[in-house]
């Protein structure tokens, strides 16, 4: 099994070229690059006509003379002076030095811009990744033991009912009801923090705090719900059918006691394997989540990275959560075989 695992984690580096590849490539190609969208700049600061701007042609832009020189420079500065396959090996090479490069639009490090988010993320990533796990295993249980009972109906149906909404449809029509300036005012519109947060009692900090989570982590948790749950209860009504089930009950031991020692120990087995993406946590942030309630996580930053055509911030993001993904999927088939004896991986 050791040498299956060490195969899979040599695997990461063809699986992280491939993706990183496509990627790049896509956003070398597409139109609307960043070095037209500083011609265009120019084009509308200086000239009231239209015209056409490329990245790759003319030094004209309707009445607006630009160097040749310049342009070379704009090229170069933008990474537009190489072949595409060249500007991969370039970036490759720059990211083996740990360098993600120099964000367009906030003329930092990539890195760093990055790192600025990481507290927002993880703090919304560790919240909604307890609350899924603390409410989703007690419920699938609950319907597994109820199972085909009104209870498992209609809480079916609520659940499915969450799945089928997306996280940041279901903010949206929160903000609306109970946001600030609605007709039942009990939350905050959005932010991470009010703008005087600084100026609170401590107590106040963390209501203040309290109030501008509740609605978000709600967005992010929307979707795990069924998923979580239906797992559950279809792994605790697989094992409440085994036969050391029936030899429990046939000792006298009491149904909460088989249940909750017996059945869920071997049920949880599937869901631990979860855990192996508690790295990812970090990259939890939802684009449009966080764009809904403007929270300044990695979310929104990879909204308006891809907005702005930021491309060294993108790519930093997913080097980022390509690699803590394909690790995590690693984790899990580990913490799955270390749990079940019975799972070996050749």
């Amino acid at each position: 099994m050791t040498a299956y695992f060490l195969r899979r984690f040599l695997l990461i580096i063809p699986t992280f070229i491939g993706i990183t590849l496509i990627v790049f490539v896509i956003l070398q190609i597409v139109p609307g690059g960043p070095l037209e969208q500083e011609l265009l700049k120019l084009r509308m600061g200086g000239q009231t006509g239209s015209g056409e701007v490329s990245s790759s042609g003319g030094n004209n832009i309707t009445g607006i003379e630009i160097p040749e020189s310049a342009l070379i420079e704009m090229k170069k500065f933008y990474g537009f002076d190489l072949p595409i396959h060249l500007r991969y090996v370039r970036w490759m090479g720059n990211l083996l030095k740990l360098d993600l490069g120099r964000s367009y639009v906030y003329a930092e490090p990539v890195l760093d811009v990055i790192v600025e988010r990481f507290p927002v993320s993880i703090y919304f990533g560790l919240i909604g990744f307890t609350l899924t796990y603390l409410i989703c295993v007690p419920l699938g249980v609950a319907k597994a033991v109820k199972n085909g009972s009104k209870f498992d109906l209609a809480s079916s149906i609520t659940v499915f009912m969450g799945y089928s909404t997306p996280g940041w449809a279901f903010g949206a029509i929160m903000l609306v009801l109970f946001g600030g300036g609605s007709f039942w005012d009990v939350f905050p519109l959005g932010g991470f923090r009010s703008e005087d947060w600084d100026t609170f009692t401590a107590l106040g900090k963390i209501w203040d705090q309290v109030q501008h989570t509740i609605l978000p982590v709600a967005g992010y948790m929307v979707g795990s719900f069924a998923t979580l749950t239906i797992l559950t209860k279809n792994s605790v009504i697989e094992n409440l059918s085994q036969d050391y089930i029936r030899t429990a009950f046939a000792k006298g031991l009491s149904e909460k006691r088989v249940i909750f020692k017996h059945a869920l120990r071997n049920s949880l087995i599937p869901i631990a394997t979860g855990l192996g993406h508690f790295f990812s946590l970090v990259l939890a942030g939802s684009f449009l989540i966080e764009k809904v309630f403007n929270i300044n996580g990695m979310g929104l930053l990879g909204f308006t990275s891809i907005q702005s055509r930021d491309y060294p911030v993108t790519m930093g993001i997913l080097v980022l959560s390509s690699l803590l993904l394909l690790i995590g999927n690693i984790i899990s088939d580990i913490l799955y075989a270390t749990i079940d004896p019975r799972i070996r991986f050749k």
